[in-house]
Order: C-alpha cells, then structure tokens, then sequence
C-alpha cells in the first residue's frame, strides 16, 4: 500500500518543482488534520458525549491526538520519500530521511502508543467505576502499559535501524529464569484471570469450596482470593487451587437459596393438620421468602416416624442456619403444645441374671434410647 501511494505521488508530481510540491503536499496534509480536528473529531465527541456509555467517547477522545498528528506529519515523511523532492535538495536522500523521515514516523509511533496506553487505562477506571467483580482488573492496565512501552521501545529501535536480536535473547533467557523462579505466581495469575472469564464469582458472592470451606468473596487479587467465613475470619485461597477445584457458587444465578428443614412425625399423626401448622408457622417467619411459597413433602415411611421435609426460600445463602434455627424452635415449641408426637428412635435390650440355685437365667427387658445403648451394655 506504501508503494502504491507513493507511485500515485511520483506520477501526480511528476515535472513539479521540488518547492512547489513541499508546499502542496505539506499544505494538504495540515488541511486534512485541520478537517479531522474541527469537523469530524468535534461532531463525533458531541454525539459521544449524549450516549449512555463513556466508552464511546473516551474512544474518540484519545484517538483525536494520534490521528492529527499522523495526518499532520504524513505529509512531511511523504515528502522523503517523493524523487521530485530528494533530487532537488542540498541534502542527500538518506540525510532527508534522518531529519525528516524518521523523526516523523517515530512521533507518530509514539502518539499512538501513548493513545492506545491511554484507552485502555481508562477504560479500567470506567469499570472500576461501575463495580469491577474483581479488584485485581488495574493489573492489566499494568500489564498493558509495559507491553506497550516495550513495544514502541521494540519498534523505534527497528525503525531506526538498530538490532534488537540482542535484546529478545536477553529477554528470552530472563523470561525462562523469572517463569521458573516464580511458577506458583505465575500459575496463580493466570488461574485469577481464568476465574474472571469464566466467571465462576464476584465480589460479594457466597460460595462453598469442595474441601467443606465456605464464605463470603470479600477479595480476589492477583494471586489469591479471600473469604470472610461466617466467624468473621478470613481464608486467603490461591487462585490456581480454585481454578482447579469444584466451587459452589450458592449466590448465583441469584442469590436467594431454598431452605430444606427435616421433621419427622410420630405414625397415627393427623397429617393434614400437621401441615397446616408447619406452613403457617413457615409464613409467620420473617426470614423466610413469600414468594415462592414453602410447602410441606412427605418424603418417605421411617422407621419409628413420617418423615416430611419443609421447603422454603430465603433471601441468602447467609440466612439458611438462622433460619434453620428459628423454624426448629418454632416446630418444637407449636408441635409440642398441640401434644404432636416427634419420635425418636428406641431399642429393646434384655438383661440376663442368673439365680442362686442354678436356674434359668431371668430376662428382664428394658426400653431405652440410642443414647443409652452403649452404657446400658457395658452395665450388661
């Protein structure tokens, strides 16, 4: 494309002279930056600016400097390279583009790398802004800054003809060097940016490890993620180890969790009034969700009870043991008032005695709970 742009201006200033065709050439290119600065730049910050997002326009923003000053200087490094204009100098070629040429492009390449630096950085401050699900996202405007200063740094030093093989083995051995010094930091980085695409969670979520740990998301940074457990203690789990491993996310798609509560009822119960009472004891909790609304399962024929489950909502994941505890009380306390058998198991044990004159040994039997089996035996 380079070629053929300058073929299009040999033969355009073909037999014009050298002064006229640095006139023209220049002028044209500080008109086309004077057009893109005050007539299609402007509009498009003012239609920007009445968008609901401010990506738009930092966008624009950021771009008006580069795209000036390339239009601005394209005319100047044009002008090294156009035969009507190097024949007809004081200077040779290669001088011409030492002074001109590459001094130029290298201004260019700078302000595009100080825009690109730009956009990104504030874009991380526009979701920081809104409420990044992470607190680790200003490490890849970090990130972003030094590929892109070694980048330009890369590129000028080609441009102006140095060698740069030196350099990217250098790079190479100390990038060895660092991946093998620091591999448990390295896998935990890209572990934490694994979670963040994936997104498994966000800050505030509540989730449950498969190693039985459980908490709030209070912090996920670059190498780690912290958890606020329900006694306001934290755990700092590395990222590679959560990427690897089973996590509950119980916050999410929404946060609101169902509560099964377990109670068992005694056989010969008045089931249907035993529902009743338990749904309106669900309702009168304030904890639980009316919507949707609890309801009673007769699960199965236990041993020694009607096993039934009551199922409700909550708002979080947080309140599921509160109101736990609260339906439990409330169970016992209303189920006993209305005399309603909650049984418990029991076991017959016979305790053998022999007598005096040699005998049949006498059995005695004796009802007692499990909690008094192992006792009760060893008595035996």
């Amino acid at each position: 494309m380079n070629a053929a742009i300058l073929d299009f201006l040999t033969r355009l200033f073909d037999g014009v002279p050298g002064w006229q065709a640095t006139l023209l050439l220049v002028g044209i290119s500080l008109g086309i930056a004077v057009v893109l600065e005050v007539v299609v730049l402007r509009t498009l910050l003012r239609y920007t600016s009445r968008t609901k997002t401010q990506y738009d326009y930092i966008l624009v923003e950021e771009l008006r400097l580069p795209v000036v000053v390339t239009a601005a200087l394209a005319g100047v490094y044009l002008l090294t390279q156009l035969p009507s204009v190097t024949e007809n100098v004081l200077v040779t070629a290669d001088q011409l583009d030492t002074f001109f040429g590459k001094p130029s492009l290298s201004v260019i390449v700078v302000a595009w790398a100080f825009a690109s630096n730009r956009i990104v950085n504030r874009f991380v401050e526009e979701i920081n802004e809104e409420g990044s699900r992470f607190d680790f996202a200003p490490v890849f405007s970090n990130v972003w800054t030094l590929l892109v200063a070694v980048g330009t740094i890369g590129v000028l030093l080609t441009l102006w003809e140095y060698s740069i093989s030196p350099l990217l083995g250098a790079a190479g051995v100390a990038g060895i060097a660092v991946g093998f010094a620091a591999r448990d930091t390295v896998a935990n980085f890209f572990g934490g940016i694994a979670l963040y695409f994936d997104d498994t969670y966000k800050l505030g979520d509540y989730i449950e490890l498969d190693s039985g740990e459980a908490g709030t998301v209070v912090k996920v940074g670059i190498r780690s993620t912290t958890l606020m457990m329900r006694d306001e203690v934290l755990i700092t789990v590395p990222n590679a180890a959560l990427n690897a491993a089973k996590v509950i996310n119980q916050s999410a798609p929404q946060r609101r969790r169902r509560l099964k509560v377990p109670i068992g009822v005694g056989y010969g119960t008045d089931i249907d009034a035993f529902e009743e009472l338990v749904l309106e004891l669900a309702d009168e909790e304030s904890l639980v969700l009316d919507s949707p609304k609890p309801r009673m399962r007769f699960r199965a024929f236990g041993d020694s009870a009607l096993e039934y489950e009551l199922l409700c909502w909550v708002a979080a994941p947080t309140r599921v043991n509160r109101a736990t505890h609260e339906l439990n009380r409330a169970m016992y306390k209303a189920l006993t008032a209305a005399e309603i058998e909650i049984p418990f198991p029991q076991r017959e044990i016979h305790v053998s005695r022999s007598d005096a004159t040699g005998g049949e040994p006498e059995s005695t039997p004796q009802i007692l709970s499990d909690v008094d089996d192992a006792s009760a035996e060893r008595r035996a």
